[in-house]
């Protein structure tokens, strides 16, 4: 070779043999990586056995992460229901112990779940008065009742905690915020928040806050998916095919919600950067104005609050 073609093609091949080599590295600091990662989450697995009074959507979610993100092994947790059915569906899909007596999740279970409708709860609590002792942490989520009113239908002394979720954690995007009971450590405030933080973003709060929190981000997804379908109405009215207005609309959401947790900026602001003077975006925030958006959705959050409390009395 010339002396100039073979510098030129030794600086193009050796640059390309140095970044085989530097993904080769990558790669292999990625697998190191993945194993710490792996082990890390082995070393936090739940010693505690859990189970659950009532295994329906938010149950099921429940159980599903915490064995996929390795929480939990399946053989380690037990959920009831009523129907047959369900149980052998939940056994089959999840690989956990089911029953349809609510007192075998007693004996088996450190943790036990009440993920049933608050209408259940005073029945269900006084067939297991018994069998729900001191060793047992009572975890409810069933909306609307204080944690006064489980303690009281308890032995005393159980430690018990009310969780509000929502149903995004389906999808691991749960919004959740938790309160201690009286006889409750920090301890099981920790145990509960990694509970929960496998299925989405949680928060410790003051109990008064909970009814509050049930009527925004408990009630919140049915908001949501209101105004999705509205906004697929809209672009079906001008023109727009349902499903492809449908998924626009979803995606709308999806990204603008995303903006507003990774920038950390105030919605107005984000709002005023995609509203230009004059311009089409005005326009549209104008009818919202006129029809009362804003404060239907205030008004909706305040009629689901002042329902949680009811749900307690």
């Amino acid at each position: 070779m010339f002396p100039l073609v073979e510098e030129s093609w030794k600086m193009k091949h050796g640059a390309k043999r140095y970044r085989i080599m530097r993904n080769k590295n990558a790669k292999i600091w990625a697998l190191i990586s993945y194993q710490l990662f792996l082990k890390k989450k082995i070393s936090v697995m739940l010693q505690e056995k859990i189970g659950f009074i009532g295994c329906g959507k938010m149950g099921e979610a429940l159980c599903k992460s915490m064995v996929n993100s390795r929480l939990s092994e399946a053989s380690r947790i037990i959920a009831s229901d009523v129907l047959a059915e369900r149980c052998k569906l939940l056994s089959q899909e999840i690989g956990i112990q089911t029953t349809q007596n609510n007192k075998d999740v007693a004996s088996f279970a450190d943790i036990i779940v009440l993920a049933i409708k608050p209408q259940m709860v005073n029945e269900i609590l006084a067939d297991l008065k018994t069998s729900i002792t001191q060793r047992h942490l009572v975890v409810s989520i069933a909306a609307g009742i204080p944690i006064r009113c489980i303690e009281s239908r308890l032995q005393s002394g159980v430690r018990v905690i009310r969780v509000m979720p929502n149903t995004p954690c389906l999808v691991g995007l749960s919004a959740t915020a938790f309160a201690l009971g009286s006889h409750a450590t920090q301890k099981d405030g920790q145990l509960v928040s990694t509970i929960f933080n496998s299925v989405g973003k949680v928060f410790h709060m003051d109990e008064k806050y909970l009814d509050a929190v049930t009527g925004l981000s408990g009630s919140g997804p049915a908001y949501v998916y209101m105004f999705i379908e509205a906004l697929s109405d809209g672009g079906v009215k001008m023109g727009l095919p349902r499903d492809i207005a449908t998924i626009l609309a979803a995606q709308t959401v999806l990204g603008a919600a995303k903006m507003l947790l990774e920038t950390g900026q105030h919605p107005a602001q984000l709002k005023d950067a995609v509203t230009s003077p004059g311009g089409t975006t005005i326009e549209g925030l104008s009818k919202l104005e006129d029809s009362g958006f804003r404060s239907a959705v205030i008004n909706a959050v305040e009629a689901a609050t002042l329902k949680s409390k009811k749900l307690g009395e």
